[in-house]
């Protein structure tokens, strides 16, 4: 049976790339996208595959309603992709309460009022497959991105719980970890305020965001390609980091988490209470 997929940010980036492949594989696609016209050449490609969804995944009621409306017309959602998303660059002492918050609605709280709302038709039919595109920075982060990191380490964090949770029922998790792809994220992103200090660090960060955008080495399609062949694996990877920048920041922070642990353990292991024989 076609697949029925629900794809946030679905008008560029990954989640167009994604929507393509799902369309090519002969499934559904029920694009959401906050402007709708964004869409507009993709549903007049595929009109009997593809279907345009307004969407705000910062609205939280509106998802509840999105969710209701494709299940209806429907009759399920096999995949949920949570795509949608953007960047911030600026040093932790820069970034002010309000950015911080904004950006958590959009790549925690959103992506949670997704999942919250399609687990009930997944659990009830034992089958189904949740998405999230976190990024090689879900893992790892440096100067200036502190705040997206933060936001796709919970992503992570709360995905990992879930795995647990729906796993044995039926329902795939797939963790999806990009290094530089040639998508508009660095062009979407906001900045805060520069302070001298960060210059050395936080300003480099800066500028690789504003020279490199369009000559990333990630092709989405590929990435995209690869995404489908995961979750149909039989056993499909919690964590997919993508692109040889990503594989190797990944790998590398883990291999300097190991270091860590292992130069303290000795020390670490006897912090618990004594007991005498």
């Amino acid at each position: 049976m076609n697949k029925v997929w629900l794809v946030t940010g679905a008008n560029s980036g990954f989640g167009r790339a994604i929507a393509e492949a799902a369309v090519a594989a002969g499934d559904v696609v029920v694009a959401a996208a906050r402007r709708v016209e964004t869409l507009d050449d993709l549903v007049a490609a595929h009109p009997d595959q593809v279907e345009a969804l307004r969407l705000d995944v910062t609205d939280i009621p509106g998802i509840d309603l999105a969710v209701r409306d494709v299940v209806d017309r429907h009759g399920r959602i096999d995949v949920l992709v949570n795509n949608a998303g953007r960047t911030h660059i600026g040093a932790f002492e820069e970034t002010s309460d309000k950015e911080l918050r904004d950006l958590f609605e959009v790549h925690l709280f959103g992506p949670a009022a997704l999942v919250r709302a399609v687990l009930p038709h997944m659990r009830s039919r034992r089958s189904g497959a949740i998405v999230q595109m976190s990024s090689m920075g879900g893992q790892m982060s440096f100067a200036g991105f502190s705040a997206y990191s933060g936001t796709k380490f919970a992503l992570e964090g709360m995905t990992e719980a879930l795995a647990g949770e729906v796993n044995p029922l039926g329902i795939k998790t797939l963790i999806v970890e990009p290094g530089a792809f040639r998508t508009s994220l660095m062009s979407n992103r906001s900045l805060s305020g520069e302070i001298d200090d960060y210059e050395p660090t936080v300003g480099a960060t800066r500028r690789m965001a504003l020279d490199n955008g369009g000559r990333e080495p990630g092709d989405p399609a590929k990435a995209a390609a690869l995404v489908l062949a995961a979750l149909d694996a039989e056993d499909t990877p919690l964590h997919l980091p993508l692109g040889e920048d990503g594989v190797d920041a990944v790998l590398g922070h883990l291999d300097a988490v190991r270091g860590q642990v292992e130069a303290w353990q000795t020390r670490s292991r006897a912090t618990s209470f004594s007991f005498d024989a």
